[in-house]
């Protein structure tokens, strides 16, 4: 007997479960890929931003988020955009940009949360529906039955139920284990916009000479620091 067979004799509820495992399958490729691109070490990222800002070159540096094409990048980008503005609109945007980037990071995660509910509940229906099949069937035959007659309703009732464990089971594990990598990759993003700052802080001493609006951007951030 072959996967087809199996299939057939798992009755109606074989298709959703099936459109389900479709789904998670697709999902889960696509989170793979999104999460593993977002890796990344920031480290050459930041070295090239602080040495362009400490030489006042905000377009090298926004250029050098540009380049990378990363999340943690272009949340950066989006902050160095509002350098001149200063440090409260640095935050600002970092936060809005972090967001949708762990939005994105996040996006459709629940789809598999609920395959994972889904697809067992769909083969206990399939168990609820083969057994159903199965009593009718003793009535239909008045109780003269033989275990050939009931075959069909425990078939059915039986592979539902490991077919839905089979969707559910993975699509629960891959769904802890992206979560586990979000939560890691946001980590790191929130560890990088925190040097970042630093590096945004330390650069207020070395452009004390440069234009009026640059040295009460530095002064302001300064004030700030001290009543957080």
């Amino acid at each position: 007997m072959n996967l087809y067979d199996l299939f057939i004799k798992g009755g109606l509820v074989m298709w959703p479960i099936l459109l389900c495992s479709i789904i998670a399958v697709a999902v889960i490729v696509e989170k793979y890929l999104i999460i593993s691109f977002a890796k990344y070490n920031p480290n050459d990222l930041l070295s090239s931003i602080r040495s362009a800002l400490m030489r006042g070159n905000l377009e090298e540096a926004e250029n050098a988020t540009i380049a990378v094409k990363k999340p943690i990048a272009r949340i950066l980008g989006k902050a160095i955009s509002k350098y001149k503005m200063g440090l409260p609109a640095i935050q600002e945007a970092i936060h809005i940009a972090g967001k949708e980037e762990v939005f994105l990071l996040e996006k459709r995660l629940s789809v598999l949360a609920n395959i994972s509910g889904i697809g067992p509940m769909l083969g206990f229906l399939g168990t609820v529906t083969g057994m159903i099949a199965a009593f009718q069937t003793i009535q239909q035959l008045g109780g003269n039955v033989s275990p050939a007659d009931l075959a069909s309703g425990i078939w059915e009732a039986m592979i539902t139920t490991a077919f839905g464990l089979i969707v559910g089971i993975p699509a629960l594990g891959f769904y802890n284990h992206f979560v586990d990598r979000v939560n890691r990759i946001v980590f790191e993003m929130e560890k990088t916009t925190e040097e970042f700052i630093e590096i945004v802080l330390s650069g207020s001493t070395q452009t004390e000479t440069n234009t009026t609006e640059q040295k009460t951007y530095f002064d302001d951030t300064a004030e700030s620091g001290e009543t957080n």
